[in-house]
C-alpha cells in the first residue's frame, strides 16, 4: 500500500511539474492587473546608424530624368529574387565605411543614418553638379531589413523584411512563432553598436516589454529564444503527453518489481 501511495504522489508531481502552464505561452499579458486594458507610453526610437556590410538603396532623380541617369546605372540584377538583386545592385558600406556611386566617387556612409546620407548625397550633387533648380532629388534606404533568428522557433536563419521597422513581435511572426517548447520569459537580443556587443533578454509574456528598448529591433540584430527546461525533462509538453508519461513510467517500474519477486 505504501509502494502505491509512493507511486501516485511520483506520478502527481510529475504531472504539474512536466506541463507548461499557460501562462508561459500566452504573449504580452498584463501581470499588474490593475485593469482590463493597458496603456503603453510609446518607446522613442534610436535612429539606426549605418554599419560595415549594410547594403544600400541609393536612388537619384531630378525634374529631367537624363540629368541623372548617369547616377543610377541600370541594373538589372543576377536573379529574380528581390533580395539578391538589390545585394548585387546595391551599395554596401565596405571595411572602411565607405560607399562607391558612379561619378561621385567613394563617399563615407559608417556612422551616418539614412536621412544623414541623403542630405550629404544632396548637397555633394548641388555643391559640384547641378543648380538648385534641377530640383535633385535623393532616395536612400536600407536594402531590407535583416535580422537572424536562432532556437525554438517554426523557421531559423536569416530573414529579410522590406519595411523601415520592425518588432520582436513581428520578427518571430515572420519567423513561424515561438514553439511550445521555447522560453517567452527570456527571449535574447544581440545586438551589435558602434562600442561592441550588446546582450540582453526580453519577456514576451509581460506587456510592459514594449517599453523596452530592445521591443524594436534593429538591423543585424541576432534573437536566440532558449528552450524551456520540460523540452530537456522530456516529460511531455501537454497534460496528455505528460500523463501518458506517467503511465509508462508506472508499468516500467512495476514490471521491474514484479520481476525482481519471481
Amino acid at each position: 500500500m505504501n509502494k502505491s501511495i509512493c507511486y501516485i504522489l511520483l506520478g502527481i508531481s510529475i504531472f504539474f511539474t512536466s506541463c507548461i502552464p499557460t501562462k508561459d505561452l500566452i504573449y504580452l499579458q498584463n501581470k499588474n492587473g490593475t485593469a482590463a486594458e493597458a496603456t503603453i507610453s510609446e518607446v522613442m526610437l534610436k535612429p539606426y546608424r549605418l554599419q560595415v556590410n549594410d547594403v544600400l538603396s541609393i536612388t537619384i532623380k531630378a525634374d529631367d530624368p537624363k540629368l541623372v541617369s548617369i547616377f543610377n546605372p541600370t541594373n538589372k540584377g543576377e536573379t529574380d529574387n528581390v533580395g539578391s538583386s538589390l545585394y548585387f545592385s546595391g551599395y554596401t558600406v565596405d571595411d572602411h565605411g565607405m560607399i562607391r556611386i558612379p561619378v561621385l566617387g567613394e563617399i563615407t556612409a559608417i556612422g551616418y543614418t539614412v536621412d544623414e546620407l541623403r542630405l550629404k548625397i544632396e548637397q555633394k550633387l548641388l555643391d559640384d553638379y547641378f543648380k538648385k533648380e534641377a530640383n535633385i532629388f535623393v532616395i536612400v534606404r536600407l536594402a531590407g531589413f535583416k535580422y537572424t533568428i536562432n532556437g525554438e522557433v517554426g523557421s531559423t536563419g536569416t530573414k529579410f523584411l522590406f519595411q523601415d521597422h520592425v518588432n520582436i513581435m513581428e520578427a518571430i511572426a515572420n519567423s513561424g512563432d515561438i514553439t511550445i517548447t521555447g522560453d517567452r520569459k527570456a527571449v535574447t537580443i544581440i545586438r551589435q553598436t558602434p562600442t561592441g556587443t550588446e546582450m540582453h533578454d526580453i519577456d514576451l509574456t509581460d506587456i510592459n516589454v514594449m517599453k523596452s528598448p530592445y521591443y524594436n529591433l534593429q538591423p543585424n540584430d541576432f534573437v536566440y529564444v532558449k528552450p524551456l527546461k520540460q523540452k530537456t525533462w522530456g516529460t511531455g509538453k501537454t497534460g496528455i503527453e505528460s500523463l501518458s508519461t506517467i503511465i509508462t513510467l508506472i508499468s516500467l517500474v512495476t514490471t521491474t518489481l514484479v520481476l525482481l519477486q519471481l
